[in-house]
């Protein structure tokens, strides 16, 4: 038995994305897919503790971690376009079904997934990532009234977390003193250091534009529950400042057997609550 982490890198229609891999290949596979501003760094701790019985798989996506970064016009940048990557990717690799780990940003790539390739999903684990109007109401209605009316100073206001302080925020906003030690700093530090790439910014931007259209697919997203039904653990931080805790009971309307789970911890459980996470993710497979 090895809990060792591999470190490797692919070449997808000619862009090196670099991921890492942990566990046996005749064990069940997982596809763990990271939020906004990270990268497969995320998931280290939880693919060393689950590698004696999972095959784990955590891809960086196009301008993100150690992926290359292409420049735009050579490169789309939206979540229609890294999920088209990120499906090549598991050809690639030989990756033929898997459940899904969606957190964030990885929700909009993974569903995405879910929906065009149906036949590769075994279930779905997801933390704190949206696929229900009730994630965003309100939190996120500034932002979408930019979208539709943009101008120089909302833009400046907005998009104020396309910073190094921004990045520290996005792990520590929201979250009680007494849990603000459960942060590793160098998540932040390396997250930082890869958005400040020459141009990496001006990416972030156009891609969180984006993200309106993930938002037009929830529809699409809700009826890929509903038909196909897979086994689904939803765990939530009630402190997530950024999208609301309401939405994790809303899996439950397209998927009555998901199991809900709110923690108490943050957008980023894996950090603040991982002893629970991963005993609910251990349990989960159980039943599976």
């Amino acid at each position: 038995m090895s809990n060792q982490i591999f470190n490797r890198v692919v070449n997808v229609d000619g862009i090196r994305i670099f991921y890492r891999e942990a566990g046996d290949r005749k064990n069940p596979s997982v596809l763990l897919l990271p939020g906004f501003p990270t990268s497969s760094v995320m998931f280290k701790n939880l693919m060393t503790a689950l590698s004696y019985r999972l095959h784990l798989v955590a891809p960086d996506f196009p301008g993100f971690g150690f992926s290359d970064f292409p420049p735009k016009e050579q490169f789309e940048y939206t979540f229609r376009n890294i999920s088209a990557y990120i499906n090549k990717f598991t050809d690639e690799i030989n990756l033929s079904s898997f459940t899904i780990y969606l957190h964030d940003y990885g929700a909009a790539v993974g569903l995405r997934l879910c929906v065009s390739h149906p036949e590769k999903i075994e279930g779905i684990i997801v933390q704190n990532g949206n696929a229900y109007e009730e994630g965003v109401r309100l939190i996120w209605d500034e932002m979408k009234e930019y979208w539709e009316n943009p101008t120089p100073e909302k833009k400046e206001k907005l998009y104020a977390f396309l910073s190094e302080k921004g990045v520290k925020e996005q792990y520590t906003a929201g979250l009680p003193e007494e849990l603000k030690s459960t942060i590793s700093p160098e998540l932040w530090v390396l997250d930082w250091g890869s958005m400040k790439r020459p141009g990496n910014i001006n990416m972030q931007y156009e891609l969180n534009c984006d993200y309106r259209n993930h938002m037009k697919m929830y529809p699409v997203y809700q009826e890929y529950f509903r038909a196909h039904r897979p086994p689904a653990l939803v765990i939530w931080g009630k402190y997530d400042p950024f999208f609301n805790k309401e939405e994790a009971f809303c899996y439950k309307r397209d998927l009555p057997d998901a199991q809900i789970h709110m923690l108490k911890g943050s957008h980023w459980v894996l950090e603040t609550n991982f002893d629970e996470v991963l005993n609910l993710i251990h349990d989960f497979f159980k039943e599976c």
